[in-house]
């Protein structure tokens, strides 16, 4: 059986993660957050006090990428990710972690560290990969790329919602540099920068809903998997 695969790529905050998850339902395909295993990572290496020590302890770094203990649960209420058997789902989703994730992206070594393990998440019937380079780099065979993005106001006004709704005191201002500063860092790396693939469908969210941009989504991918 051919495996199906969408691509949603785009940069942080444009709402890839909750509408690749609607997507996977609405097609009963896996889903693979990409974004969650460069996350994870940073995570692993931070804990490690490697992270500011990429260069010099690059094998060790890449052996605990190669090694890294990583689950995801499906619960009532959502997916838990766990790392070394800890439930750090609402903690690789605040900006610092963010952070450490784009400093791990811009390593090729550890990109390449993790590049046989997000492909393995092309299983039958199909998948819906969430990142930033699933099109361009990961997934170059896919039937359907989406790019999705969005204004930086915009998507730092989603981001301090979403922090405020987990209980966190974050500013504006705070915010709008740090997704600025991740843009540039993403688009200007040497290794599969952020950008669309020539093929994709671009969708910008800065006035669109999620209802509409799932009609979007959902009439470009049918039109697509059907051909």
């Amino acid at each position: 059986m051919t495996v199906q695969i969408i691509t949603i790529d785009g940069p942080s905050g444009s709402g890839k993660g909750t509408l690749a998850a609607k997507l996977a339902a609405h097609y009963q395909f896996h889903l693979l957050d990409s974004g969650a295993l460069y996350r994870l990572l940073g995570l692993s290496l931070h804990q490690q006090d490697l992270l500011d020590a990429l260069d010099s302890a690059l094998d060790s770094c890449i052996k605990i990428a190669t090694n890294l203990d990583i689950k995801f649960v499906t619960t009532q209420v959502g997916t838990q990710v766990q790392l070394d058997g800890e439930d750090v789902t609402q903690t690789i989703r605040t900006e610092r972690v963010g952070e450490f994730a784009s400093k791990v992206a811009a390593i090729p070594e550890l990109r390449t560290a993790l590049l046989e393990r997000q492909r393995a998440f092309a299983q039958a019937p199909g998948l819906v990969a969430d990142g930033r380079d699933m099109a361009t780099s990961i997934f170059p065979e896919a039937q359907a790329k989406i790019y999705l993005t969005a204004s930086a106001e915009s998507r730092a006004e989603r981001r301090v919602k979403q922090l405020q709704g987990m209980g966190l005191d974050v500013k504006m201002n705070d915010i709008l540099a740090n997704i600025q500063a991740r843009d540039k860092r993403d688009m200007e790396r040497t290794v599969a920068p952020l950008k669309p693939a020539a093929d994709a469908y671009i969708i910008d969210s800065s006035e669109l809903g999620i209802d509409e941009v799932f009609n979007l989504m959902t009439n470009f991918v049918d039109q697509q998997l059907a051909n």
